[in-house]
């Protein structure tokens, strides 16, 4: 076939390479705008690590290990910005790209706007655990999506790598298995009493094994990070009821912990603080593990309605339902911690974006509790549908993300956002699977309406009548 001018027409690009291509330039265009990352406190300490060659466990000793070895390509966290990102647009790029060729166009491109969506491409530029979690997880994704969206079965390579990807996500965030496994395991062909078992069996030897292969393996110093779980909760409960016994602290620790407020639904670090509540915690903190959380068990027996009312507090405080307005640690911050590191800042394009992200954080868009109950309404939806490949896709990854959100209600310290990301990015992307034209039944839409409305409005009220928190980090400690 030949044009008017009587030459060859040049081939049109297939969906996969247009796709790809956006993505490549939305990576270019982030890495440029964000370089060299933004450096929060935790990136700071990491880096440390890195420069001393002295690990320890209080954060991911595989994401200091590797960030060791990347650091000869680039100059402070520009080489784990690069990775983040990388594995972060690639996750976008792949799903859309199987989308497109599965003529599915307008999902295709929704999804990539999904990676610009501000609370999420906000902090997949500060350079974080949580970040590394994300890029690898959405990446992971992505090469199935590749695959099983084009009804494909997925090559030993891809097969390889995805377990690379997930096994990096699990020992890089102490939480990641109540959403890998998830996962996982829904996106393996098997009936759900076999899917519950093989889920449970997997997390208990992930739970058992982490430690190892932190300690044993990649020789990271024991922190004492593990103890921090059971001393927030045993000083919940000891601020509930301080004059009980089997609350685990003596009655002049229970005092203190009342006397000085330590017990915060938002965060666990006041009883970290020696200048606040360390001291009342100390002989605690010295216990041994075992023992320490036999106390905590103890404990929750003696007085359930205690330890229920300290970690539903803390629920509502890390989903950010009813809490007040601006209440902390929402936003990704656009100035680096200060240091004397070299860790710099980023240019005024990202600075911008940040300060976009910071308004928009304290919308719904910005609450967990919101993108949980819609990826509760769409599971109930996905569940009624038959298998398909987008369906199937959609319901693992929904999964993954109420799992994760159900795991903070027994094991979570603090409430930072960014924690929640992954069921966020999860949630929206099966969102967007999902919506393929078929009708929602009228039955269930109104009951997401009606469950949306409810949060949403109570988040309002509560913003709108509880007192404004502190602005600072010394002001939440109190």
């Amino acid at each position: 076939m030949t044009g008017s001018a009587g030459r060859a027409q040049p081939p049109r690009p297939s969906s996969r390479s247009r796709y790809a291509a956006a993505a490549a330039l939305l990576f270019v265009l982030s890495l440029g705008a964000a370089w060299p990352g933004v450096a929060m406190y935790d990136t700071i300490a990491q880096y440390r690590q890195v420069l001393s060659g002295r690990y320890d466990d209080w954060h991911p000793p595989v994401m200091v290990r590797l960030w060791a070895l990347l650091a000869p390509l680039g100059p402070g966290a520009a080489p784990m910005l690069v990775l983040q990102l990388a594995t972060y647009w690639t996750g976008f790029g792949l799903i859309a790209a199987a989308l497109g060729e599965v003529g599915a166009r307008r999902r295709a491109i929704a999804i990539l706007c999904l990676g610009a969506l501000p609370p999420f491409l906000g902090w997949q530029i500060v350079v974080l655990k949580d970040a590394q979690l994300v890029g690898a997880v959405l990446a992971a994704t992505g090469l199935v999506a590749w695959w099983r969206l084009r009804g494909l079965r997925i090559p030993p390579a891809a097969v390889a790598a995805i377990r690379v990807l997930l096994g990096y996500a699990i020992l890089v965030r102490a939480n990641a298995v109540f959403l890998v496994v998830p996962l996982v395991v829904m996106m393996i062909p098997a009936r759900p009493i076999a899917r519950i078992g093989a889920g449970l069996v997997a997390v208990l030897a992930v739970l058992a094994v982490s430690p190892v292969i932190n300690h044993g393996v990649l020789g990271a110093a024991p922190s004492g990070v593990e103890r921090t779980q059971a001393l927030y909760d045993l000083a919940g409960i000891a601020s509930r009821v301080p004059d009980a016994t089997h609350i685990g602290l003596t009655a002049q620790e229970a005092q203190a912990v009342v006397a000085r407020g330590c017990a915060k639904p938002f965060f666990w670090d006041p009883l970290g603080d020696d200048a606040h509540c360390g001291p009342a915690m100390a002989r605690l903190r010295a216990q041994p593990v075992g023992q320490l959380y036999a106390t905590l068990v103890d404990a929750m027996l003696h007085h359930p309605v205690a330890y229920a009312s300290q970690r539903l507090a803390h629920w509502n405080s890390t989903e950010r339902w009813l809490v007040p307005v601006h209440w902390p640690n929402a936003a990704p911050p656009a100035e680096p911690e200060p240091n004397t590191l070299g860790l710099g800042r980023v240019g005024v394009v990202a600075r911008g974006w940040q300060g976009v992200t910071r308004g928009v954080v304290e919308t719904p868009l910005g609450w967990p509790i919101a993108w949980l109950v819609a990826a509760v309404a769409a599971l109930a939806v996905a569940a009624r549908r038959p298998h398909a490949p987008a369906r199937d896709l959609a319901l693992a990854l929904l999964v993954s993300a109420v799992a994760l959100e159900v795991s903070f209600g027994v094991l979570s310290i603090a409430s930072d956002l960014r924690y929640h990301l992954w069921s966020m990015v999860a949630t929206a992307v099966a969102l967007v699977l999902l919506a393929d034209g078929r009708a929602v039944p009228r039955g269930l839409a109104r009951a997401a309406a009606v469950g949306l409305a409810i949060v949403i409005a109570g988040g309002v009220v509560a913003r709108a009548t509880l007192p404004t928190p502190p602005a600072t980090y010394q002001g939440m400690l109190g």
